[in-house]
């Protein structure tokens, strides 16, 4: 095991993977920008490098100085959170190349999944299904690419295959504005991504979002730890996201988890994973993988009893996984609200002074956050200051919970997301469950 791990990356994350060092008995590095020197997760560490000035590309996106901290504190293996780094292949080479662990997947699955096309061509070979689309980049005829959209059928999302973050897709509803559609994502994923490959699926008109948690180690073993609905969004970000799934069924679960775990094995993946799909009418589409822990991992672990951040440790290091799949088991049902530091309805950021801050407690309430009274949040990064999670024996008992968390919770100084959350868990819509991604934005008056 470990001595020492360096955490590369900042906010509630930081403080989390620290949480699960000290559990491990493994000594903690933070690395940090000018910004967030006072902030708790680097108060906490052992020891602490300042690597650059606030802005993210001078010091959280600076791979030198991430590995020049590592190698001044003799650090053994860096985790890289989510965001950032965490999905950069280059990153996790370098570490590699400069003698640490990088506690996560190998570099060249990280480059196959994060192309969507290879990643789609991938999942086709494991037996995963996919969304109707175009096989890989589109071609340059415009006389193909219409013969594509009509075979697909309108109305049809052009993607780029590099984007992420909701840049980089448009959809299309009908021939006449198709190839015009094409060129200008064409030209924004060259902006955005440095590549300017686009692809083609169905556009599904009412989906939920629905992903799959998954480990694997370097022994061939892979499980997964069912899924998540993350439906609850706006413009791509996920607001509420929960575990398990309202209303699909068991053995439909099951089939999916499996074939999930199947996969890993066919890609020689390794650490922790989450295979991201459409779901409408009963049936699955895989839409990308995300080769990292994600923000929503606590609801999933709530409901398993799995430290997610350890076993990705325990795997870095060599060790075998800790469970077996009939070791897995749902228990009750997990809701986590994403906490901003932004206005609830027009989500302007609002970083700035917390002068108080009181978080909620009480059995089955979790509260990840790095930010306290006194606190300033900074205006460099995501507005995310923090996660309330509750856990009951039904969704029901949750979501009730919940509703007593987010009356209880207080922020003073900056405006916080909380009256949003609490206007979603009294919404009919959200309670029944089984909303689509267009749900919210639709609420909102987003989506017209």
């Amino acid at each position: 095991m470990f001595e020492k791990i360096l955490i590369a990356n900042r906010g509630e994350i930081a403080l989390r993977i620290l949480r699960a060092c000290r559990q491990m008995g493994i000594k903690v590095v933070t690395v940090h920008s000018e910004a967030d020197v006072d902030a708790k997760y680097v108060k906490l560490s052992d020891e602490s490098v300042c690597i650059g000035p606030a802005p993210s590309n001078q010091s959280y996106l600076n791979i030198p100085a991430i590995i020049s901290a590592a190698e001044v504190t003799d650090a053994q293996a860096i985790h890289p959170g989510y965001g950032f780094l965490s999905e950069n292949a280059d990153f996790a080479e370098q570490v590699e190349k400069s003698g640490f662990t990088f506690i996560g997947p190998k570099s060249e699955t990280i480059r196959l999944m994060g192309d969507k096309v290879s990643a789609k061509e991938a999942m086709i070979k494991a037996g995963i299904p996919v969304v109707p689309g175009s096989d890989g980049e589109l071609s340059d005829d415009p006389d193909e690419i219409i013969k594509t959209a009509k075979k697909v059928g309108y109305p049809v999302i052009i993607k780029a295959a590099g984007g992420g973050g909701g840049r980089g897709m448009r959809v299309v509803h009908s021939e006449a504005s198709l190839l015009n559609a094409v060129s200008m994502t064409k030209n924004e994923a060259h902006s955005f991504f440095g590549n300017a490959a686009v692809y083609m699926e169905k556009y599904l008109e009412k989906p939920r979002h629905i992903e799959y948690q998954v480990l694997a180690d370097n022994h061939k073993n892979a499980i997964h730890l069912f899924e998540r609905d993350c439906s609850m969004q706006r413009r791509h970000q996920k607001v509420i996201e929960e575990a398990p799934a309202p209303g699909l069924p068991d053995k439909l679960r099951k089939k999916m988890g499996d074939r999930c775990a199947d996969a890993c094995k066919k890609i020689g993946y390794r650490g922790a994973g989450t295979f991201e799909f459409l779901y409408e009418n009963g049936e699955f589409y895989f839409i990308e993988m995300n080769t990292r822990i994600q923000v929503e991992h606590p609801v999933t672990e709530m409901i398993t009893g799995v430290d997610l951040i350890q076993e990705q440790i325990k795997i870095a290091a060599g060790e075998k996984l800790s469970f077996r799949q009939k070791d897995i088991a749902i228990n009750g049902h997990a809701i986590e609200c994403r906490i901003n530091a932004e206005d609830p309805f027009t989500f302007i950021p609002s970083p700035g002074l917390i002068n108080r801050f009181h978080v909620p407690g009480g059995p089955g309430i979790r509260v990840d956050t790095h930010v306290y009274g006194g606190y300033r949040v900074p205006s460099h990064y995501d507005s995310m200051i923090g996660k309330l999670i509750a856990h009951g024996n039904t969704r029901e008992k949750a979501a009730a919970k919940l509703q007593m968390a987010l009356s209880e919770m207080y922020c003073e100084g900056i405006k916080i997301n909380i009256d949003l959350h609490r206007d979603l868990l009294i919404d009919l819509a959200f309670l029944k469950g089984g909303a689509s991604i267009h749900y919210l934005e639709e609420k909102l008056g987003m989506k017209k």
